[in-house]
Formats: C-alpha cells, structure tokens, sequence
C-alpha cells in the first residue's frame, strides 16, 4: 500500500512513518511545508491512501489558521477529486473544532471540505478530533506540556504551572499509531456519521502529570521506580526518557565493599521488592541469617556456589550446589537460616531479588548461623 503522509515533519507523522516502514506492506510518500503545494496533485496521483497531519496550530496571525489548515485540506480534496479514485483519508483534527476560536473553526472547516469530498467521492473519510497528543519527538515549548516538561526535568531547568488542577486530557503517540496502522490495514469498519478517537485515552491534571515526571528523576537517586511497566506512567515514562541526552544515558549506583566482595544495589520499587547483585572471592560465605516474612531469589550469574539452610526451630538442614553455568533461581524460605559459599576458585557474582526494600530500622533479618551436611 502506498499512502502518503502530510505534515511529514511533525512528531506524530515522525512516529507513523518510521512504524510504517518496519512493515513490508506500505511505501510511503511525504508532503511537508517544504513541498510546493503545486506538486500535491502529482503526489496523490496514485496512492492508496492519505494520511493528513498537516496544519499550524501557532501561526504569526490568525489568518494563517485558514490558509495552513482549512485552506490545505480543501487543496488535498480537490488534488483527490482530480484522480478519479475513492483514496480514504485519515485526518487529525483537533477537539477545538467544537470551540469558538479561529484555530477550531479552521479545523472545523478543512472537516466539512473532508466530508464533502467524501459524499463526492465515495471515499472513507476517518476524521479524529485528537485531544493532547504526547511522545517522542514531540517538540518542547511549543504547544505540549508533556514534551516541556520532560525536556526541563531531563536538563534540570525548571517548569512553570499556571494551574495545577487544569484537566488535561492526553493521548501517547504509539496508541495514536497504532490505531492510524489498523485502518490502513484493513483492521477498522468505516462509519461515516462518526467521528472517530483513539480508543486509549487519559484523563489527568497538569500538577499529576509534572508530579509523575519528578519522581521519574528522583527515582535516579532514591533507586525507587515508578511502576512504569502500564497505562498512562508506562507512557509517560517512555515519554520522558526519550528527552535524555545522551550524556544522562547512565547514572551510577552505590556500591558497597569489604573483604568478602562488593553489594549493588540497582533497583527498587514500591511494592514488588528490589534487585541487587553482589560477589563474593573464593572459600568465602556470606549470609548466616534468617527472615519471618521477607523472602528472596538469588541467580548465580558466574562461579560455583553452595546453598546451606536450616531450619530454626527443627534444626533440619539442606545443602544446594549452583552455577553460572546452569541458570537456577534460589529462593530463601522464611523461618530457615541460610547462607551462600563460593567453592569455585574465580569470583562469584550472584545476582538477588528480594520482595521489599530493606529497611535498616525494620530490617527482618537475624543473624543464625548455618550448620552445612
């Protein structure tokens, strides 16, 4: 399928033209402000069907409005008419088109042009009034909050807010793509009475929004993630790191040593534990402890190492070899004395997850030592 794009260069058309071209089905043809619009018949010529991104949404002067929007809608319909075929066409128009203000009634206007071309036509016509649209590449103070506030936490400037309770209703890029991926291929019934949206979508206020972005660098400092890995702070937090320079691509972690090795930690969370690692030299034991409710998962990522437990009240005792070399999962069982040996004769390096961040005031963890078989 050969579609072209309008408004190339703006972050949405960035985001839908670099998934289209993972896909072996669609060639993609371009249209930006750089084009002479004198070359938009020649473009639509033989596509198969238009995404139309184009438009200002900040120009000098409110004229603008009508030629940047309006105005190039009524020039692509016309450009499509001219063809002789049914091409649909995908449009972004914004939620202002219900207001009383020259930005929306120009997008109001490029939509009844649309609408029209359709009834003339034949052709699908899927117009989406897209609220906030936030994610990579999306350009900072400009007319997203998202994007300028990713961009001043990643760099350590400040952010100004007005209202920190404003609402603010939000849309994440890859949604938006993935939804403008379905209808070209096929995968969308076509309504034409409907406006169309983006099936996910959030609600939210300004102060929530730049609240989750802080604590995103702060989790830098403390180790304690955000849980990043669903819905609007999955998104957000993708959002955000997209504005990392590549000097703030890395960051260091405590580590602590003595005589036995050194212990890392790498990450924490709020509410599943956190992840370390430590090593420890040869003939040496670390551990000779036991829990009554923390439990943990130790994986010998190199070296060769001996488990030993023991029961606390019945003085049963086990004993567990482990290595690098067969990838096995360890688990510490409350109420058993435990402790790990490296018998090998290089470094042991064991990674560990434990399922709540250690807490020195609070720490469940009482010395006892290990009697091995």
């Amino acid at each position: 399928m050969k579609v072209l794009i309008t408004g190339s260069d703006g972050f949405i058309a960035q985001n839908l033209i670099v998934r289209l071209k993972e896909l072996a089905d669609f060639e993609v043809v371009t249209f930006s402000r750089q084009v002479p619009l004198e070359q938009l018949a020649g473009l639509v010529a033989d596509v198969d069907a238009v995404v139309h991104l184009a438009g200002v949404n900040r120009p000098p002067s409110p004229e603008d409005f009508i030629a940047g929007n309006t105005g190039l809608t009524e020039a692509l319909c016309k450009a499509l008419l001219a063809s002789g075929r049914a091409v649909p066409v995908i449009f972004t128009s914004s939620t202002q088109a219900a207001l009383d203000n020259a930005y929306g009634k120009s997008k109001l206007d490029a939509e009844l042009a649309l609408r029209t071309y359709a009834t003339q036509s034949g052709a699908a016509v899927y117009i989406y009034r897209l609220p906030n649209v936030f994610g990579k590449w999306c350009k900072p103070n400009y007319n997203s909050a998202v994007a300028t506030f990713c961009n001043n936490i990643t760099q350590g400037l400040p952010i100004h807010i007005n209202d920190a309770n404003a609402p603010l209703s939000l849309v994440y890029v890859d949604d938006v793509v993935n939804e403008f991926v379905g209808i070209l291929s096929n995968q969308h019934e076509f309504d034409a009475i409907e406006f169309y949206s983006i099936p996910v979508h959030y609600q939210t206020t300004v102060g929530e929004v730049a609240r989750q972005l802080e604590a995103f660098r702060e989790s830098r400092t403390t180790l304690i993630t955000e849980p990043v890995g669903t819905g609007l702070v999955r998104a957000l937090y993708s959002t955000y790191m997209s504005y990392c320079l590549p000097d703030e691509f890395a960051y260091n972690v405590p580590k602590f040593a003595d005589p036995r090795g050194v212990f890392v930690e790498m990450l924490k969370t709020k509410d599943s534990g956190q992840f370390s690692y430590f090593t420890a030299h040869p003939g040496v034991t670390r551990g000779g402890h036991y829990h009554h409710s923390k439990t943990e998962k130790f994986l010998v990522i190199k070296g060769q190492a001996r488990f030993g437990f023991r029961h606390i009240l019945t003085d049963e005792t086990f004993t567990l070899l482990s290595s690098g070399d067969l990838p096995t999962v360890v688990e510490t069982i409350p109420g058993w004395s435990h402790d790990i040996t490296n018998v090998g004769d290089d470094e042991m390096i064991v990674m560990l997850w434990a399922n709540e961040i250690f807490d020195r005031d609070h720490p469940d963890t009482i010395a006892s030592r290990v009697t091995h078989s």
